[in-house]
């Protein structure tokens, strides 16, 4: 890494023609779920808007985190970039794997690779956005759970330069994982994200700095955009932003929010995996009375994500039958087959032979047991990475469950001691969610949006794939 620049002032080299060039700093702010209804109740990024720029954003399809980070910082879609979803079927391992965080997985030019070749010595940071371990960046943080032998999973988080682990810990404590998702998932993690980029700000100076800000993703899943309880989980967000806001303006930093898709209000779960299921269609195999997915064995199932199922057929032959299966299926709004798919930029090998997108008010559960009495045992856990989908209702602990508290409270003191413990709280009943994402938006008020601390920087609805060219011109590189 270079040596670190003058606070106050843009760092400064020698361009390739031997003119000397400067760059401006920036701040990027993923503000997850940021939408103009909700940028009212948020005074602080208003005011930046006002005084600067802002514009809706366009998304892309699916509109989740992982595939709208990579798009961001590739300038490409889904089809160029790899990353098809939060997860996918990796038909070479023949399992189902979510929230993967090798930067390996994203093809393409990276933004600070662009920014290198026009400015040598070109630094930045990651403060957990995604696929950051094996990025080539110059200071990286993401959250990482130690993972010890006898199965205890315990908060934690990956730096590089490695001692930057242990300054960070000092220095705020430890990454709250148990707060950064799950039913106790809120604001602190925001925070120490926050208070982790001020650190970074303040003693590494970075000319590009990504911050990743997940908290209005809890309530508005929780109880939809429009309960008074995601308001004030906005305005809470806003308030815990100004002292980095105050920072990057003291820094001449040029600070950009901007978030990866709107948060709309749902009340109806799609069980797409059960109706391949009672097809004939997708297979499990048992264990102790517990039923697993059985991907390779089954001719067709489906990996749910939001507002988005990747179906993966085994057989060409089967497609019509797949098609058969769902094509009474409430909630479902259509099929994209390889032409759909390339409409979307979604024609990539990792996709599913058919897409399935929801209507506006349904999203995909990844259930695939008829019983209950069935379902495996990490149905009930917050466990991302073996659930072969997502699971919102992670973000509750189970309302019929009378001992659920008690039970949690047994559990942590089994953890305390260095004990096994299993937080089987997470309920099976998927009625409670009232907000998801992942279509392309209807409205633009409902739809992201990004701002910028200057003045006529954005002045039109921007493409998700414009936003590497974007920063590059607001570093003064492009």
């Amino acid at each position: 890494m270079t040596a670190p620049t003058e606070q106050n002032s843009p760092s400064a080299s020698t361009g390739p023609a031997g003119t000397p060039t400067s760059v401006t700093p920036l701040l990027v702010l993923d503000v997850v779920g940021l939408t103009p209804r909700l940028l009212a109740h948020m005074p602080r990024l208003t005011a930046l808007a006002r005084s600067g720029s802002s514009a809706p954003l366009g998304t892309v399809l699916p509109a989740v985190t992982c595939a709208a980070q990579s798009t961001f910082l590739t300038g490409t879609t889904p089809a160029e970039h790899g990353i098809v979803g939060n997860g996918w079927y990796f038909r070479e391992l023949g399992d189902v794997l979510l929230w993967r965080q090798h930067n390996g997985l994203v093809s393409g030019d990276k933004l600070w690779d662009a920014a290198r070749r026009a400015h040598p010595g070109y630094t930045v940071a990651n403060i957990c956005w995604w696929y950051a371990m094996g990025a080539d960046t110059d200071l990286t943080v993401t959250p990482r759970p130690v993972y010890y032998a006898d199965g205890r999973k315990e908060p934690d988080c990956y730096t590089r330069p490695p001692d930057l682990h242990d300054e960070l810990t000092e220095k705020l404590g430890t990454f709250p994982l148990f707060h950064f998702w799950g039913p106790g998932a809120d604001l602190t993690s925001s925070r120490w994200i926050i208070d982790a980029t001020r650190h970074i700000l303040a003693t590494r100076h970075p000319d590009l700095a990504l911050c990743y800000l997940p908290h209005l993703d809890y309530d508005l899943q929780r109880y939809g955009p429009d309960d008074p309880r995601s308001h004030q989980a906005a305005a809470d967000l806003d308030a815990a932003l100004a002292p980095l806001l105050d920072d990057a303006q003291a820094q001449s930093r040029t600070v950009v929010a901007l978030s990866e898709y709107g948060i709309t209000r749902v009340s109806r779960p799609v069980d797409i995996n059960r109706a391949l299921r009672r097809a004939g269609l997708l297979e499990v195999h048992t264990q102790d009375g517990m039923e697993y997915l059985d991907p390779m064995a089954s001719r067709a199932f489906a990996v749910a994500d939001h507002q988005i199922a990747h179906i993966y057929v085994r057989r060409p032959e089967d497609l019509d039958t797949v098609r058969v299966a769902l094509r009474g299926v409430a909630g479902i709004e259509r099929l994209l087959d390889d032409e759909g798919k390339k409409q979307h930029g979604l024609d990539h090998p990792r996709s599913g032979e058919l897409v399935a997108v929801a209507e506006p008010d349904a999203w995909f559960t990844y259930y695939y047991w008829l019983d209950d009495a069935h379902a495996p045992d990490f149905a009930q856990l917050v466990e991302i990475h073996r659930k072969p989908g997502y699971d919102p209702v992670e973000l509750f602990m189970d309302p019929l469950d009378p001992y659920v508290r008690l039970r949690a409270a047994g559990a942590l003191a089994r953890k305390k001691l260095g004990l096994r413990y299993r937080m089987a709280v997470v309920p099976l009943d998927p009625s409670p969610i009232r907000g998801s994402h992942g279509r392309l938006p209807d409205d633009t008020q409902n739809g992201p949006l990004i701002l910028c601390s200057t003045p006529r920087a954005v002045t039109g609805p921007l493409r998700a794939t414009d936003v590497k060219s974007l920063l590059l011109q607001l570093a003064g590189l492009h």
